[in-house]
């Protein structure tokens, strides 16, 4: 499978991505994630204000092929969903590091990176798993 990967972002095992801006970071799922689960029909809205872990349940999301749960790569507070995915959830699939990022948190601990994979190493991850 071809799959992108962009170095500017940190990835997780379960192929959710971080994209830290400052004490901020965008929450999505990889390309990889996206492939495998087909066409997404829906992203269950995240609560904003709520406090997640690293690695701990964040939201949910759906596809014609089945429901997975997305982990939070990173912890801190949610302070935004992306609303675009109510009414077009397809943006995952169609743009998943861009408009079709899921969350933004608030971080908690940005020196939680370390346990993350970056572009090359989640690479090697993901071309393992074919």
């Amino acid at each position: 499978m071809d799959i992108t990967v962009l170095d500017e972002y940190f990835y997780t095992e379960e192929h959710e991505w971080a994209k830290i801006e400052g004490k901020r970071a965008k929450i999505g799922i990889s390309d990889y994630a996206q492939q495998k689960l087909g066409d997404i029909t829906y992203v269950e809205p995240a609560e904003i204000g709520k406090g997640v872990k690293q690695f701990e349940f964040l939201t949910g999301i759906e596809s014609v092929k089945a429901a997975s749960d997305i982990y939070a790569p990173l912890s801190g507070t949610i302070v935004s969903f992306n609303d675009s995915l109510n009414q077009a959830p397809e943006l995952v699939n169609r743009s998943c590091y861009g408009e079709g990022w899921i969350v933004e948190i608030e971080l908690s601990d940005p020196g939680e990176s370390k346990n993350l994979m970056d572009a090359a190493g989640y690479r090697e991850y993901a071309g393992g798993l074919e």
